[in-house]
């Protein structure tokens, strides 16, 4: 037994990459995960649920929040889901600011509406948000890092609201990591993937399963005295500046 067991989770983006890897963690400690995004989590096991959902749109958002909120008790919440816009300041535009922002921010807002009445009415519960590495300054990530530093000022405010309920809440903000969407804009052979991986302090860029171990921690039902904390899961490039980017 462990403190995981009989608990039920949901991550947001987790048909791939980082949020795969934080699913299949969660299950091997005996969670129930819910999947909740535009795939489905293609892992063989009865204790997955998938919800079809595009998180940039508002109103699929709201009805998603509504079916959890009446369906499901959930006692973990990761608000994965994310992606990536390379932007120069100038070429911003309006389509970009207002899909990231409400993929980023508000389905993370609807979705901690929706699952705050059990993890209150339990005193119980763990809330990660996935900030980026980007918000210490990265070229072409106006939006990107401007909601994604966002996300660690709502971090914070939600852990004072919610630390009186046993609710704690975090971020990890992870640096370069080898997934599908970073491997289409820098292939691995390429040389900006070499001159990348060195750039940083750790000689590598990170994997999915570093970041998801990492937010383990956090949602770990044994720690209950850490909250309203960011970790930067980065391999040393919160230091400095990615220039290879």
């Amino acid at each position: 037994m462990n403190g995981y067991d009989g608990r039920t989770a949901l991550v947001t983006g987790a048909s791939t990459g980082i949020g795969k890897a934080i699913a299949e963690q969660l299950l091997q400690r005996g969670c129930k995960v819910i999947s909740v995004s535009r795939r489905p989590l293609e892992i063989s096991s009865g204790n997955v649920t998938s919800l079809s959902v595009d998180l940039s749109d508002p109103q699929a958002v709201r009805d998603c929040a509504d079916l959890i909120r009446e369906k499901y008790k959930v006692d973990i919440l990761v608000n994965n889901a994310g992606v990536v816009r390379n932007t120069p300041v100038e070429d911003i535009t309006d389509e970009e600011f207002d899909t990231l922002q409400n993929l980023h921010l508000r389905s993370a807002i609807a979705l901690v509406q929706a699952v705050l009445p059990h993890m209150k009415a339990q005193n119980f519960g763990r809330i990660v948000n996935m900030s980026s590495r980007a918000v210490v300054g990265l070229s072409k990530r106006t939006v990107y890092a401007g909601t994604k530093a966002a996300l660690i000022s709502m971090t914070r405010t939600w852990a004072l609201e919610l630390g009186s309920h046993g609710i704690t809440v975090n971020a990890i903000a992870p640096g370069p990591v080898v997934t599908d969407m970073l491997t289409a804009d820098i292939p691995e052979e390429s040389e900006t993937f070499r001159k990348l991986s060195a750039s940083l302090p750790v000689g590598r860029l990170g994997t999915a399963g570093d970041v998801a171990r990492a937010t383990l921690f956090f949602t770990d039902p044994e720690n209950s005295w850490v909250t309203g904390q960011t970790l930067f899961v980065c391999g040393g490039a919160s230091l400095g500046s990615l220039t290879a980017l």
